[in-house]
C-alpha cells in the first residue's frame, strides 16, 4: 500500500503565499493523521519539497524516528512562465483536461509513486495528488477529487506492479485563492 496524504490546512492561501507553512489547525491535523498513518502500518515517508508538506509530515516521522525525506517530483504543480495571476491559472486549469505541456510533470510524479516501497507515506498537494490519481485511473481530467486536508488516498499494486485506486482521500470543498 502506498498512501497519498494532502498537507494539512496552510497558513495562507496558495494566492497568498508562495510557500506557507501549516496553521494552528493544520498542525493539529498533522498530529491527527500521523496517528492514522501509525495505525495503518505505515512505515516511510517522501514529501514535497513545500513548506506545508514539510510540517504536516514532521509528526509522522518523528513517531517513526525517522527524517523527512523530500522528493521534487511529488510537489506542487509549476506555475508556467508568463503566468502573473496564477489563481485564475489554477481555476481554469481545473475545469479541463490536462494539457500536452505537463505531461513530462505527470509522468514524473506517477514513476516517483511507483518505485516507492509498500508502506510509504507521500505528502503531497491537492493537485498533484489529482494528477497522480487520474493517471491511476486514465482519466485525462485535472480535477478527479476534491482531496481534503490531512486526507488520505490508499493506492496498492496488482500482481503485475500496476498501482490501482483502493480509496480515495476524503472529500473537501477547497477553494482556490
Amino acid at each position: 500500500m502506498i498512501y497519498l496524504v494532502r498537507h494539512g490546512e496552510a497558513a495562507a492561501s496558495w494566492g497568498a503565499h508562495p510557500d506557507p507553512g501549516l496553521s494552528e489547525k493544520g498542525q493539529a491535523q498533522a498530529e491527527a493523521v500521523a496517528d492514522t498513518l501509525m495505525d495503518l502500518g505505515a512505515k516511510a515517508l517522501i514529501s514535497s519539497p513545500m513548506q506545508r508538506c514539510r510540517e504536516t509530515a514532521a509528526p509522522f516521522a518523528r513517531r517513526l524516528g525517522q527524517g523527512v525525506a523530500i522528493e521534487p517530483a511529488v510537489s506542487e504543480i509549476i506555475t508556467p512562465e508568463g503566468i502573473d495571476d496564477r489563481v485564475t491559472w489554477l481555476r481554469e486549469l481545473m475545469a479541463r483536461d490536462w494539457p500536452d505541456d505537463m505531461s513530462s510533470w505527470r509522468q514524473n510524479a506517477l514513476a516517483t509513486i511507483a518505485g516507492l516501497p509498500d508502506g510509504t507515506v507521500v505528502f503531497s498537494h491537492f493537485v498533484a495528488i489529482n494528477a497522480i490519481v487520474g493517471l491511476v485511473e486514465k482519466t485525462p481530467r485535472v480535477l478527479v477529487f476534491k482531496p481534503d486536508h490531512c486526507s488520505v488516498t490508499k493506492l496498492e499494486r496488482d500482481a503485475d506492479g500496476t498501482l490501482k485506486i483502493v480509496r480515495l482521500g476524503g472529500d473537501a470543498t477547497t477553494r482556490i485563492l
